[in-house]
C-alpha cells in the first residue's frame, strides 16, 4: 500500500510537470506496466484530479482543467518559491489578500521538510523589499477592484465617490480605461465626464464603485500608455503638448499611417488636419516624417522648434557624408 501511495504521488508529479505524456513514457518513467498505470491514473481521478486520455498506438495522458482544486503535489524548489511568495504577499495593499497570504503561507510552512523550511527562512532573512509607496497606505477594497476592472474591460461608465487629498468628497462619472499599480498603491486612468479631461485616481480614495450600464468608445489616452500617464502625474510633469499639422495628403492615407496615434479630419480631397496630444514631441516629429507628404504645423511652437533643430542635424549629417 505504502508503495501504491508513493507511486501515485510520483504519478501526480510527472502529470504536473508537463502538459502531456505518451503512455508508454509515463509507464517506464514509473517502472509499472500498462495495465497498472491505468489502474493509477483511475485513483487520481477518483481523488478529484481530472486526468484526460487519448487512445491508440501513440495514446497518453494529461491533466486538464477541472471544476474544484485539488491539492498539488511540489518539488523542493517549487514550494520555496511558493513560501517566499506567499510572505511577499503578506504585505499586499488589496484588503484581505495579506490575510489570506499568512494562511496560505501557515499550511505550506507546517507541511515542509526541516531542510525546506531553513532554506525558506534563510531566504526572507537575506531579501530586503523594495520601499515602494509611503508608510501607512490604505487597503484597496477587493470588491471597488473588480469592480473597476471589470468596468475598464468592458468599456462601460463608471461612478464612484472620491476623497481628494485635501478630504473634499465628489461624486464622479468616468470612462475607465486602465488600472495601474504603482508601489503600494492602485490608480485608475479614466476619462472624467464632469470634468471634460483626463484623469487619474487612487483607488483607496474611492468608495461606492458602482458600473452604470453605459457603454463607452474608448477615447485615445494622452500618453504612450496608461503607466506613463500616472507616473507623470507623480513626478509633476506638465500638462501634454496639443498638436495640430496640416498634411497635404487625401485623409485617408494619412489615417492608414497614425490612427492609433492622432485624430484626422479631411479638409478638402488631397488635404486634411492631424491632432494629436503628447507628453514628448519626438514621437509625433518622427511620425510627420515618416508620412512622406508636406505639412505645415500650426502648433505647438515648440514642434516648430524641435523640427528645426533635426533639420539642421540631418543637413549637416548629409554634407559630412557628401
Amino acid at each position: 500500500m505504502a508503495n501504491t501511495s508513493s507511486r501515485t504521488l510520483r504519478l501526480l508529479s510527472l502529470l504536473q510537470s508537463q502538459r502531456y505524456w505518451p503512455g508508454a513514457d509515463l509507464a517506464d518513467r514509473l517502472g509499472v506496466s500498462g495495465r497498472t498505470l491505468r489502474r493509477d491514473i483511475e485513483r487520481l481521478r477518483e481523488l478529484g484530479y481530472p486526468v484526460a486520455a487519448s487512445r491508440g498506438v501513440d495514446g497518453g495522458y494529461q491533466l486538464t482543467h477541472g471544476v474544484s482544486l485539488p491539492p498539488l503535489v511540489l518539488d523542493d524548489d517549487e514550494a520555496v518559491a511558493l513560501a517566499v511568495g506567499l510572505r511577499s504577499a503578506t504585505h499586499s495593499s488589496v484588503s484581505g489578500m495579506a490575510e489570506a497570504s499568512v494562511r496560505a503561507l501557515t499550511k505550506v510552512v507546517q507541511v515542509m521538510p526541516q531542510r525546506l523550511r531553513r532554506r525558506v527562512e534563510a531566504l526572507q532573512a537575506v531579501t530586503v523589499p523594495a520601499a515602494w509607496g509611503e508608510a501607512g497606505t490604505e487597503p484597496v477594497d477587493p470588491l471597488a477592484l473588480t469592480t473597476v476592472a471589470q468596468c475598464c474591460r468592458d468599456a462601460e461608465r463608471l461612478t464612484f465617490d472620491y476623497v481628494a487629498s485635501d478630504g473634499a468628497h465628489s461624486d464622479r462619472h468616468v470612462e475607465p480605461h486602465r488600472l495601474v499599480p504603482v508601489g503600494q498603491r492602485w490608480y485608475l486612468v479614466a476619462y472624467d465626464l464632469g470634468r471634460g479631461d483626463w484623469r487619474t485616481f487612487r483607488l483607496d480614495r474611492l468608495a461606492e464603485a458602482a458600473n452604470t450600464g453605459q457603454h463607452f468608445a474608448p477615447r485615445r489616452l494622452p500618453a504612450a500608455d496608461a503607466a506613463t500617464f500616472v507616473l507623470a502625474g507623480l513626478h509633476g510633469r506638465r500638462d501634454p503638448y496639443r498638436v495640430e499639422v496640416l498634411v497635404a495628403a487625401p485623409a485617408a492615407e494619412v489615417v492608414a499611417h497614425v490612427s492609433r496615434w492622432g485624430t484626422v479630419s479631411a479638409v478638402s480631397p488631397t488635404s486634411c488636419r492631424l491632432e494629436m496630444t503628447a507628453d514628448d514631441l519626438s514621437w509625433p516629429a518622427m511620425a510627420l516624417g515618416s508620412l512622406g507628404h508636406e505639412f505645415t504645423v500650426q502648433s505647438p511652437p515648440e514642434l516648430l522648434q524641435l523640427l528645426s533643430d533635426w533639420s539642421a542635424l540631418y543637413s549637416r549629417a548629409v554634407q559630412r557624408t557628401g
